[in-house]
């Protein structure tokens, strides 16, 4: 069984042409990050634009990605669907696909329904049927259900739930989470703004959607907080700040694709209905990214 691995891993736009995804490009991205000092690779998540690929689309990124990356480097990908079946056969295709562990968002439309016992039964039963490591997605931003500490504590019993996402920025949550945790659970903060907070507390590691345009400077902080240097680790937090706001909350997806077209990595437009940026926002996020001294990295093939 794969072993989640300590340290940072951004989740992969999905890059597309005239409106399909284009493996060339995702491919070419992939190849300059085996390059930096990441941990792995999180495919269709929330920045992957997943819920609008088709679950065909969704097989041909994670192929993709299996076939491009460094085998070093763990290919987790998004899986979660609406039931508990949907949910199990999807896993079971991305793990014939080369996912290494599924990053698995709750059921989310039946919002009221979804108790910790309806959330244990559909996580243990997925975990049950599937025969990669299964990580909790906690992101009420975009699915509104919350996770309680005794949820995820529970569900970190099992010996395939191997971690989990937290984007929710509720450090009281994170803190009883990491206290209690089984060692070989994973607890990763799923925002860059709370990267710092969450290694000092001892996640270990995090999935950004910023590492996507800053990886070493993800992968830095975190090494200086392993090594001791917080003041270091508080200055380099306080720079990526305005970066990391403006690719997520800001401008979003579309935001986050022309911040890597900027550094010379392919991006592309957002999926409709999702609207690219103005002329002028575009400006904006330009300024940022080179006040937070995020320039060119790469010239990549598109």
């Amino acid at each position: 069984m794969t072993t989640l691995p300590v340290g940072i891993l951004p989740p992969l736009v999905t890059t597309f042409r005239k409106g399909r995804f284009d493996p060339k490009a995702y491919a070419s991205n992939l190849r300059f990050l085996d390059g930096t000092d990441l941990a792995g690779y999180v495919v269709l998540g929330s920045n992957g634009e997943s819920v609008y690929l088709s679950d065909d689309e969704a097989l041909e990124v994670i192929e993709t990605a299996a076939a491009a990356r460094d085998p070093k480097r763990v290919i987790i990908a998004g899986t979660g669907r609406e039931s508990t079946q949907a949910t199990i056969d999807f896993t079971r295709r991305a793990a014939k696909a080369g996912a290494q562990a599924a990053l698995v968002v709750p059921p989310a439309y039946y919002r009221s329904s979804m108790t910790d016992s309806a959330l244990e039964f559909h996580y243990r039963s997925v975990a049950d049927a599937v025969d990669i490591p299964i990580l909790l997605y906690h992101v009420p931003k975009f699915c509104p259900v919350t996770f309680s500490p005794n949820l995820v504590l529970g569900l970190a019993s099992h010996p395939n739930i191997a971690g989990m996402k937290d984007t929710s920025g509720d450090l009281v949550f994170l803190t009883t989470c990491l206290a209690e945790r089984p060692e070989r659970f994973r607890v990763y903060a799923g925002t860059a703004s709370a990267l710092l907070a969450g290694l000092v507390l001892g996640a270990d590691g995090g999935i950004l959607a910023l590492a996507n345009v800053a990886p070493q400077e993800c992968v830095r902080l975190l090494r200086l907080v392993e090594s001791g240097d917080i003041e270091g680790a508080r200055r380099l937090q306080y720079r990526l700040l305005p970066v990391n706001q403006a690719v997520t909350a800001r401008f979003g997806v579309a935001g986050l694709k022309q911040a890597l077209d900027h550094i010379g990595l392919v991006g592309g437009e957002a999926r409709r209905p999702l609207e690219p940026l103005s002329p002028r926002e575009l400006e904006e996020l330009h300024a940022i990214l080179e006040t937070g001294a995020i320039g060119p990295l790469a010239t990549v093939e598109s």
